[in-house]
């Protein structure tokens, strides 16, 4: 970003205009000063003060700039939050606004592409890879959750009917929940098939596994149970004799 020129009547007032003008706080300025005015004798032979500012550089920052010429493109008034861990090397953002859901596309694949969008341009200023993660109002944790009575309903399925259930195709991220949602399970394995973008996961029941059938038990017990009625009535009947 470059210089711009600010003036007012002192040094302290053109700077407050210009993080007015650039949105940030005067701490995250960098400032050059080009005249520091004067009052003058009199007021005779005054001159306003004369700054030229621009932001400071920040991965922070980058990524806001970024999501602001995004959204202004789109006629959106959005409120960007940014986490920065330094030591952990993630980014958190989370965005709030009015018609979020325009945002967060069909199954978060709009979300998806903001956020691998806003991952390269923050990564194209540093050499120490950095994991943006963009959620709209703890969107993805909700997405987790739905996810993951998915993959449980999924496995009561499989192991019901004792075949195969391949789901639909899914983003990196949420094959991930799928699987681990199900590592521990004692009679179904998961494992992804296809190519991107139509990879998905496919739950199956695991080798040399028995799943007892309730269903089939169940029936058995009501048809003993029927079958001994009858037979104690046929013999009530015939004292025993065929």
């Amino acid at each position: 970003m470059d210089f711009v020129k600010y003036s007012a009547k002192t040094v302290n007032d053109a700077i407050t205009q210009a993080a007015l003008a650039l949105g940030v706080s005067s701490e995250q300025l960098e400032i050059e000063v080009i005249d520091e005015g004067s009052n003058g004798f009199l007021g005779i032979g005054s001159r306003l003060a004369v700054i030229q500012a621009k932001k400071k550089f920040s991965l922070e920052g980058t990524a806001v700039d970024f999501l602001k010429d995004v959204f202004r493109t789109m006629n959106m008034e959005v409120e960007i939050d940014v986490v920065y861990d330094v030591d952990e090397k993630t980014m958190d953002i989370d965005l709030k606004g009015d018609d979020m859901g325009i945002l967060i596309g069909k199954r978060g694949q709009t979300l998806d592409s903001l956020q691998y969008l806003t991952s390269l341009v923050v990564n194209k200023y540093t050499e120490d890879y950095i994991r943006v993660k963009l959620d709209i109002e703890n969107y993805r944790e909700r997405r987790k959750e739905t996810l993951e009575t998915l993959a449980r309903n999924i496995a009561y399925k499989v192991k019901r009917t004792r075949r195969p259930v391949s789901l639909e195709p899914m983003n990196p991220y949420e094959r991930r929940i799928i699987h681990s949602a199900l590592q521990n399970d004692r009679y179904v394995v998961t494992r992804s098939e296809g190519e991107e973008p139509f990879r998905k996961v496919v739950v199956t029941l695991k080798d040399g596994v028995k799943v007892r059938d309730n269903h089939n038990n169940n029936r058995r017990r009501y048809g003993n149970s029927r079958g001994g009625s009858r037979n104690s009535h046929f013999e009530k009947r015939t004292g025993g004799r065929e």
